[in-house]
């Protein structure tokens, strides 16, 4: 009697087909469970850095940081907000998103392009109000702390390519005709700076619904309000203001 030692072809053929098959079940969820563990980390050091903003307003009686204070010169490490808020802070890399690429900490102004959790340029500093406003921003002029973004996902990437990841900017997307504080920022789940690189920087500066992007704005993105409160929203239902997310973007 012959003893079979082995799988025939087809067999080996057969268990191959049956592997192939559970991995095409199994990775889009393992890339999922990792992109929601990256997820919940750009949440915690979104809130930390809320956290760390509140204690800064308390400190500077109920005055906010400004994003970009326009009034010191371009050398100054304080024109931009990550350094005014760096002491209260433990570590840098909480100034970044861990789903995010070309990523870091924008230390001063030749790296604010490298941030990937923006700030928003409402609160910017600009005496000549050609890119913020001249007077700082306290908490008594927001009417709706919770429904006000201050912090959110932005696209990142070298200064030079006209990223400036260390805010967004809300008054430079859509206009709301009937409440002019429902204007959004630009918005996507793609790399709006990428896209539109034909515009001036200071025309971009977008959020980056980057979290599950589908390019088609389903795509999350992370936002901290000024109550300190997280949650993340689609740019689809972002760019669908008062019908969608409904938040009070141009809070001045």
């Amino acid at each position: 009697m012959r003893i079979r030692t082995g799988f025939t072809l087809i067999e080996l053929l057969v268990v191959i087909a049956i592997i192939a098959i559970l991995a095409a079940f199994l990775f889009p969820v393992f890339a999922q469970a990792r992109e929601r563990a990256r997820q919940t980390a750009c949440l915690s050091n979104a809130r930390q850095l809320a956290m760390a903003v509140m204690s800064y307003v308390q400190d500077h009686e109920e005055a906010f940081m400004p994003s970009t204070n326009y009034a010191v010169p371009t050398t100054a490490p304080e024109r931009i907000w990550t350094r005014l808020i760096q002491p209260y802070v433990r570590d840098t890399g909480i100034f970044t998103c861990p789903s995010a690429q070309r990523t870091g900490f924008p230390a001063d102004w030749s790296q604010r392009g490298v941030g990937s959790i923006g700030y928003t340029a409402a609160t910017a500093y600009d005496p000549q109000q050609l890119e913020g406003f001249a007077t700082p921003v306290y908490l008594a002029q927001m009417d709706e702390p919770a429904r006000t973004p201050m912090f959110g996902d932005t696209a990142s990437g070298p200064t030079a390519e006209k990223y400036r990841g260390y805010v967004f900017d809300p008054y430079v997307g859509e206009p709301n005709p009937r409440d002019p504080r429902l204007g959004t920022p630009l918005v996507a789940d793609r790399d709006l700076v990428r896209e539109l690189n034909h515009l001036p920087p200071a025309r971009l500066k977008p959020l980056y619904a980057r979290h599950f992007a589908t390019g088609d704005n389903r795509g999350l993105a992370t936002l901290i309000f000024g109550d300190g409160h997280a949650k993340s929203y689609s740019a689809a239902s972002i760019l669908a203001q008062d019908r969608g997310a409904n938040l009070l973007w141009r809070f001045r």
